[in-house]
C-alpha cells in the first residue's frame, strides 16, 4: 500500500467554512473553548472539545463527552453543514501568518509505514493522551485532528501544488487569530496519481507535530484489524495528515520558566552558571541569535548565556540540541529539575507569546527564573528521527497551527 493516498474528505460547505473552522483541540483549555464558542454553534470545538456542551463539572474524559462529540458531528452532517466528497482527493493547504507562507497537502498517511518507522518520530507519547485520542476517534469513527508531517522538498510535488494554487480556492478564510487558511481540492486523476507515486518513492516522512494522534491511529488500526487476514486497505489503515516541504516550515523557540531556584540565591545561581556558560548582563530583553546561546531573566535582569564549547558532544544529535545543553548543564544540576515531563516546578512557553510573557511570569512572582532558547532547526529534528532517537519534551513549537474542521477523514 502507498505511503500516502487520497481520501474522500468530510468538509464544510463553502459558505459555512468560516463558522466551522477552529483551533486544534490541544491549543485551548476547556474554559477558553467555552468562551470561544459563544455565539458560534457550528464551531468545530463542539466536536473536538465536546465537554463544553455539558455541565461544567463534567470530567472531560467521561464516556458522555465522547458520545456528545459524535452527536455533534452527526448533527453537522445531517444539517448538511459538512459534506463528503464523492471522489478520493488530495487537498492543497496554504497557511499564511504575517510574512510567513507555507503550502502543503492534506493526505491520508499509512499506519503500516508509521509502525515500521518509515514515518519517523522524534517524541515519546503519554498513554493517557493516546487513550483520549483513541476514544475520540472511535466515538466519531473519524479522524478530525490532522497530524503535521514534513518531507524533504520535491520539485514534482511543488510543481503540482503551485499549479493548483493558481486556480480558484475552495476555502479562503482568515481565522480569528489572524492566520489565513486556503484550501484547493486536487481532483485531477493525473495529479493524484503523480502525487501518490512521488511520495511513495520517498525514503521516509517525518512527524513534526501530532505524535499522540498518529500513535492513536495505529492503535485503532491494530484493534480493527484483529482476526483479519486482509489488512492495509481500509480507511482506518491510514491517518489524516497535512504534509509540508521542509524548506517552508517554521519552528519557533520553546522556552522555560521555573518556580524556584532550588534553594540558591540569585547570586549563587549566577556564580554556578559561570562554570559551564559565559554570562553577561544585557540592558533589555534578549532573544538568542544563534545555536548554543541562551538568555535568562532573573530578578528583573536579562542575561546572555553562551555554552562552553566543551559541553557540545560530537555525533550525538540529541545531546547537541540547545535544549539538551540547557537541561543537562543548568536546569537539572543547578535547579534540580531532572524530569521536565513530570516536575511541576517547570513550565513551557511557546515562542509565539514572545519574551514579554517570560518577563510577565517572573515579575508576577509565579515563577522565579526564565530561559529563552534558540529554536530547534528542522534538520536537527530530522537528524534525531533518522537516528531513531527522541528529543527532550517541548523542544519544538511550530507556527502557524493547522485548523480543525476544514477536512476530516471518515473511517468507513
Amino acid at each position: 500500500m502507498p505511503l500516502v493516498q487520497p481520501f474522500r474528505g468530510l468538509r464544510p460547505v463553502t459558505d459555512k467554512a468560516i463558522d466551522v473552522v477552529a483551533p486544534p483541540y490541544d491549543v485551548l483549555n476547556t474554559v477558553e473553548a467555552r468562551e470561544r464558542v459563544k455565539g458560534h454553534p457550528l464551531s468545530f470545538l463542539h466536536i473536538s472539545k465536546p465537554e463544553i456542551d455539558l455541565p461544567e463539572e463534567t470530567d472531560p474524559y467521561a464516556a458522555e463527552v465522547y458520545a456528545k462529540g459524535a452527536e455533534n458531528l452527526q448533527k453537522l452532517i445531517d444539517d448538511k453543514v459538512l459534506i463528503r466528497d464523492e471522489k478520493a482527493c488530495y487537498y492543497v493547504y496554504r497557511l499564511i501568518m504575517g510574512q510567513h507562507q507555507q503550502t502543503g497537502l492534506v493526505v491520508s498517511a499509512s499506519v503500516a509505514d508509521y509502525d515500521t518507522n518509515r514515518i519517523r518520530k522524534h517524541e515519546f507519547t503519554r498513554p493517557d493522551k493516546e487513550d483520549d485520542r483513541v476514544r475520540q476517534i472511535d466515538a466519531l469513527n473519524a479522524q478530525t485532528g490532522p497530524v503535521f508531517l514534513t518531507y524533504r522538498n520535491n520539485k514534482v510535488i511543488e510543481g503540482i501544488t503551485e499549479k493548483v494554487s493558481k486556480t480558484t480556492p475552495t476555502y479562503d478564510l482568515t481565522a480569528d487569530d489572524g492566520v489565513k487558511h486556503t484550501i484547493w481540492v486536487v481532483s485531477d486523476n493525473d495529479d493524484i496519481n503523480t502525487l501518490t507515486t512521488t511520495f511513495d518513492a520517498m525514503e521516509c516522512l517525518y512527524i513534526a507535530d501530532g505524535h499522540h494522534r498518529s500513535a492513536s491511529a495505529s492503535r485503532i488500526a491494530a484493534e480493527r484489524n484483529k482476526g483479519k487476514s486482509d489488512t492495509g486497505n481500509a480507511a482506518h489503515d491510514y491517518f489524516l495528515s497535512v504534509i509540508f516541504p521542509d524548506n517552508q516550515m517554521q519552528i519557533l523557540d520553546y522556552n522555560r520558566v521555573i518556580k524556584d531556584l532550588n534553594g540558591l540565591s540569585e547570586d549563587e545561581l549566577v556564580t554556578k552558571i559561570k562554570k559551564s556558560f559565559s554570562i553577561d548582563k544585557v540592558d533589555t530583553l534578549y532573544k538568542p541569535l544563534k545555536r548554543t546561546e541562551f538568555s535568562m531573566y532573573l530578578k528583573g535582569q536579562w542575561y546572555k548565556l553562551q555554552a562552553n564549547a566543551d559541553l557540545i558532544p560530537e555525533n550525538d544529535p540529541v545531546g547537541a540540541l540547545d535544549i539538551s545543553l540547557l537541561q543537562n548543564n543548568l536546569i537539572e544540576p543547578l535547579l534540580g529539575v531532572s524530569d521536565p515531563r513530570r516536575d511541576k516546578r517547570i513550565d513551557f512557553v511557546g515562542g509565539i507569546r514572545g519574551l514579554e510573557e517570560l518577563e510577565k511570569r517572573v515579575n508576577s512572582g509565579e515563577m522565579q527564573v526564565a530561559f529563552a532558547i534558540y529554536p530547534t532547526s528542522l534538520s536537527q529534528l530530522m537528524d534525531v528521527a533518522d537516528a531513531n532517537e527522541v528529543m527532550p519534551p517541548k523542544s519544538t513549537w511550530f507556527e502557524p497551527k493547522l485548523a480543525d474542521g476544514l477536512v476530516s477523514h471518515v473511517l468507513d
